[in-house]
């Protein structure tokens, strides 16, 4: 809750990449706040106040995830709206002129976004959620210890490149020092 927060306010990516992982602890925990009292929120050395707020906080997501129907694979509305926003603020970036930089990092991107979906067989997720994907994806292989090919650690360093890149300019926009007045008509 804390962190999640936090990492809202700081790094976008971030907040994504840890919202994921958090739903995936809530689903190996198969959704029980007393599993997840025990396994996640006595691991932290909180006051009770923080501890009840941070088990109420996770009571709320477990609540959302059945409410949504991902109690077994998918993503909160909360998390695929950021993606959506990422994703929207991404056509903009592309589009307009003054991110020359921007276009440039995409397209030495996309490549590795093509390659990612045509190996999964998924053409319906976005170039962005592809790219979060393939981040969340090394994530866990590096948790589990398993190495990655040359070729996979060079595409994830693009694709981090990348995402870092649209991060930083979300929270540019997010502060509203982005885009001057005249630019939004």
């Amino acid at each position: 809750m804390y962190i999640a927060s936090q990492k809202r306010k700081s790094n976008i990516a971030e907040y994504l990449l840890y919202m994921w992982q958090i739903e995936d602890l809530i689903r190996a925990n198969n959704l029980d706040i007393d599993k997840i009292k025990t396994n996640i929120i006595d691991k932290y050395d909180l006051t009770h106040e923080k501890a009840k707020e941070m088990t109420e906080w996770y009571e709320s997501l477990i609540d959302m995830m059945r409410r949504e129907g991902v109690e077994k694979n998918g993503h909160l509305q909360l998390v695929k709206n950021t993606v959506t926003q990422l994703a929207e603020l991404h056509q903009k970036l592309l589009s307009d002129a003054k991110f020359p930089e921007y276009s440039a990092e995409f397209y030495k991107t996309l490549p590795y976004i093509v390659e990612l979906r045509t190996k999964a067989g998924d053409d319906k997720k976005g170039e962005i959620e592809t790219c979060f994907t393939a981040l969340y994806g090394t994530l866990l292989l590096r948790l589990q210890g398993k190495e990655m090919s040359e070729d996979t650690k060079k595409a994830v360093e693009q694709i981090s490149k990348f995402i870092a890149t649209l991060a930083h300019y979300f929270k540019l926009d997010d502060e509203d020092k982005l885009f001057n007045q005249d630019d939004e008509k």
